[in-house]
């Protein structure tokens, strides 16, 4: 098997780099306050240089948004290797998110009037993805709810919108923030109160 050659092997590392420092502006700022400048800054690299890569903002963070799904589905298929009932596979991918979000590694997802969320919807990589991920997820919801483990009475489709909305809890980060609790204390409240809710 050839291997890639240093000039690709510097491009892909270069690649790497950006996308970790827009996953983590995108995880501390949000879309519309992360900058290009912010993140060439962090990079170390020339405006230019990362032009080479992204065209634009829009296009940086969609790239971005690909990879965090790509990374989703490729836990989700390992979830569904392992003997779960439906409701731990949920569980457990609720856990990883929270587990990613901790790491810097989970885009807030952008606003609905966000010239993001507009370029998404176009990008077929990313739609692509998000239809993948949905129907793995959907699947294993309808499975919970004949099984008596979710509630049957709720549209799976608000089940699914209410764990992709786990992503970009802001409730951990203001948690964290007191110093009060401990990381794996805060996650295993809000694994426990998104799939059982607050009641006794």
């Amino acid at each position: 098997m050839q291997r890639p050659r240093f000039r690709d092997q510097v491009l892909q590392a270069r690649e790497e780099a950006i996308m970790a420092s827009v996953n983590r502006l995108l995880s501390d700022k949000g879309f519309e306050a992360m900058t290009v400048d912010e993140v060439v800054a962090e990079v170390g690299i020339a405006k230019a240089s990362l032009y080479k890569h992204f065209t634009s903002k829009e296009e940086l963070a969609a790239a971005a948004m690909v990879r965090v799904l790509d990374r989703a589905i490729e836990e989700a298929r390992r979830l569904q290797a392992e003997p779960l009932e439906p409701r731990a596979q949920l569980e457990a991918l609720v856990r990883w998110t929270y587990a990613e979000q901790l790491g810097g590694r989970m885009p807030a997802l952008p606003s609905q009037n966000s010239s993001l969320r507009a370029a998404l919807l176009v990008d077929a990589a990313y739609m692509d993805r998000l239809n993948t991920l949905s129907d793995l997820l959907g699947t294993w919801i309808e499975a919970a709810q004949q099984r008596g483990q979710l509630d049957a009475g709720l549209p799976s489709e608000l089940v699914l919108y209410t764990l992709f909305a786990r992503a970009c809890d802001p409730v951990l980060g203001v948690m964290r923030a007191t110093g009060a609790y401990t990381d794996a204390q805060i996650v295993d409240w809000l694994v426990r109160t998104c799939l059982r809710g607050l009641g006794a």
